[in-house]
């Protein structure tokens, strides 16, 4: 494809994708396929002859279109956001034309340089320590995922906590992990990779509220270390996946310091609420941890993928992942002055993704962030009222930001016939969550481009639905 070809068949992508944003409503929320629908329709082998632009386009329209659930939706109201926005898309456009290999500083400082930035920015834009922050002895990077910067912590503080033995002779020592019952899937994967093992990850009792329990989150440390075990981690929690809930960052990184244990605070969605001062006292314990993630991919309007992640003490990321083979040896590295964020996470090829990010926060401003999250919290506030009021629904606990957890009275059968009849009209999708044996609806409001109508309309049709199934 010549330079010419290119610029024609781009322009014409990006005409397409203007299209897409704004017809997305006519389409089915949740893609309405069925196993193997997708892959009938494409032939059973390559092309011999290479074919024109036009025909993948045509063949994205006609076979890939209906297999897609569109995140992008302002109807989406399942999981957790994904939301994107045109400077992002625009970012990620450059990131991918520049084709930079950011895996050193040596190879192309800007990437690196702008990455280091940006974190700092969003160091202060949360009000994080400045122990985050790259002029002291810490730092920020992007990694995928929330997955990933766990996975990156859990390592580092296996390596502190047996003073980097692991890494010569492998893990021979009796280590003990601590997670909350509410906490993500991805701490339990991050222990079986490192090789910790699952006999070895603890599960904490929550509250009413179904945060951690503080109290039997310290009796089990000590019954632990009674019986000649180490406790080496814990992760913290600033809206759990399921509910939302709010770990009490405080009193477990009061507990972390006193055992030392590595406190990894996962904020993958809610985190971005920081951005707002009256949400920020939901990283109030920030102060105290040893690693900090959120995810500009869910609710910062940043194309996935883009974690930040957050550690005050970059050198023991870089003495537990620093491989340096002679090919990679270059002047600057050796200087020790720059960065080389290769040795911040697990893999060593990286992506410029920094520069989304920093389109993302130029054109919205710092102001702009806010008002589009108020606004999405606003709205999570409004709908959790109406379900308040509601004589049919039921609220399950009171939501702090912009999930919405609630149940029809009408029992665990009713709600997942009501969730698949709603979600099989492609109006709206939402997922749920089982809770103490609960079946519970989610209603998670935070795509780029939903506004009142859109929550409005899907409360209707929830409602309606309701009403239906029950004559």
């Amino acid at each position: 494809m010549s330079p010419d070809e290119f610029r024609e068949q781009g322009k014409k992508l990006i005409d397409w994708i203007a299209d897409y944003y704004e017809n997305i409503e006519k389409y089915p929320v949740q893609s309405q396929v069925h196993p193997g629908q997708v892959r009938q329709q494409l032939p059973s082998q390559p092309p011999i002859v290479g074919e024109s632009f036009d025909a993948m386009i045509r063949d994205v329209d006609q076979i890939i279109m209906p297999g897609i659930t569109h995140w992008q939706s302002p109807n989406f109201f399942a999981y957790f956001p994904s939301n994107s926005s045109f400077p992002s898309i625009l970012g990620d456009l450059l990131s991918s034309g520049l084709g930079v290999q950011g895996m050193l500083w040596a190879t192309s400082p800007a990437c690196t340089e702008l990455e280091t930035h940006v974190l700092d920015w969003l160091a202060d834009m949360l009000q994080l320590p400045a122990k985050f922050k790259s002029h002291s002895s810490g730092g920020g990077v992007i990694q995928d995922t929330a997955s990933n910067a766990v996975l990156t912590a859990v390592l580092a503080a296996r390596e502190r906590k047996t003073n980097y033995q692991v890494n010569e002779s492998g893990c021979r020592h009796p280590l003990v992990a601590y997670v909350s019952t509410q906490t993500h899937s991805s701490v339990e994967k991050a222990i079986k990779i490192t090789g910790i093992g699952t006999n070895f990850l603890r599960k904490i009792g929550c509250n009413e509220t179904l945060a951690m329990n503080p109290a039997l989150l310290e009796q089990q440390i000590q019954e632990d270390l009674a019986n000649g075990l180490v406790p080496f981690f814990v992760c913290a929690t600033v809206g759990t996946t399921s509910t939302n809930a709010m770990d009490p960052l405080p009193e477990i990184g009061r507990i972390a310091n006193q055992y030392g244990l590595w406190m990894h605070i996962d904020g993958a969605m809610s985190g971005t609420a920081a951005l707002c001062p009256e949400f920020r006292h939901f990283l109030n314990g920030v102060e105290l941890a040893d690693s900090f993630a959120f995810n500009p991919h869910k609710w910062m309007f940043t194309n996935f993928d883009c974690d930040c992640f957050f550690v005050a003490d970059r050198a023991a990321l870089i003495k537990t992942l620093s491989i340096l083979p002679e090919y990679l040896k270059n002047k600057a590295t050796e200087s020790g002055a720059v960065f080389d964020y290769r040795d911040w996470h697990a893999q060593l090829g990286r992506r410029f993704r920094a520069l989304k990010l920093w389109f993302v926060i130029r054109h919205y401003g710092v102001s702009g962030l806010q008002y589009h999250i108020r606004r999405h919290v606003e709205l999570g506030q409004l709908f959790a009222g109406w379900v308040r009021a509601s004589s049919d629904f039921v609220l399950y606990g009171e939501p702090p930001l912009n999930l919405v957890c609630f149940y029809h009275k009408n029992g665990n059968s009713f709600n997942q016939v009501l969730m698949d009849h709603l979600n099989q009209t492609g109006l709206i999708y939402l997922t749920h969550t089982v809770v103490d044996g609960k079946f519970i609806l989610r209603m998670c409001i935070g795509q780029t481009n939903t506004e009142l109508k859109h929550v409005e309309q899907a409360w209707k049709l929830i409602k309606q639905t309701a009403k239906e199934l029950c004559e």
